[in-house]
């Protein structure tokens, strides 16, 4: 299984920015799609999760600001960031959770200016 992220930049505080991640290989239809961040110098984190049946799960310090979606039949994960903070400054991983293991992808930065 392999995870493809992409969507980081550079935006300003109050800005959005849409991330985006597709995974290929052998995927189970029942998965766990999520992203993770990991802040300079802190432990990556839960963001977001999303089950194969739309089911989420929320960081408390993301919700309503981020909105987690996927489209099953493009094995894509998808993370609406809106109000951006300087503190969502972070490397978003995506990941993918299954029978056969957990699988991540290589990261994509995402930083806010104030």
């Amino acid at each position: 299984v392999q995870l493809q992220a992409c969507g980081g930049g550079l935006v300003q505080a109050g800005g959005s920015l849409t991330l985006s991640c597709a995974a290929s290989g052998s995927i189970s239809r029942i998965n766990v799609m999520g992203w993770y961040r990991q802040a300079p110098g802190k432990q990556r984190d839960l963001v977001a999760t999303i089950g194969s049946g739309a089911n989420t799960n929320y960081a408390d310090s993301v919700k309503g600001r981020f909105t987690i979606s996927r489209d099953n039949a493009k094995n894509a994960v998808y993370l609406q960031i809106n109000s951006l903070k300087p503190e969502d400054t972070a490397v978003y991983y995506c990941a993918l959770n299954q029978f056969s293991g957990m699988y991540w992808g290589q990261g994509t930065p995402v930083t806010v200016s104030s």
